[in-house]
């Protein structure tokens, strides 16, 4: 279970919390519709682009709620989270090269 305790009754905090969440849900529902078009067409750059927003915002957000939760260290979520944005980043850039 996610500890919202520590956003306190802050609204910045709240509103950042939340508009994280929307830019997670939206960019795991463009790689949901990606891998469709991938599977529908059998088109490899539709994988790439799939893959890639998982890696640009799935994998970080699950970096960032292990982060708040668990007590993460924070340069090393850092350094994880900026790895898999930057991998994602050049599987979108790869997709769109193909």
């Amino acid at each position: 279970m996610v500890d919202l305790s520590a956003l306190g009754r802050n609204p910045l905090r709240v509103t950042v919390f939340l508009t994280q969440i929307v830019s997670v849900g939206l960019g795991l529902a463009i790689s949901y519709y990606a891998y469709q078009g991938y599977r529908r067409n059998d088109s490899r750059p539709m994988l790439f682009i799939s893959v890639g927003f998982v890696l640009v915002l799935g994998i970080p957000a699950v970096l960032a709620i292990g982060f708040y939760s668990f007590g993460m260290n924070r340069m090393l979520a850092g350094v994880l989270s900026q790895t898999f944005q930057i991998l994602g980043l050049l599987s979108i850039l790869y997709a769109i090269r193909l």
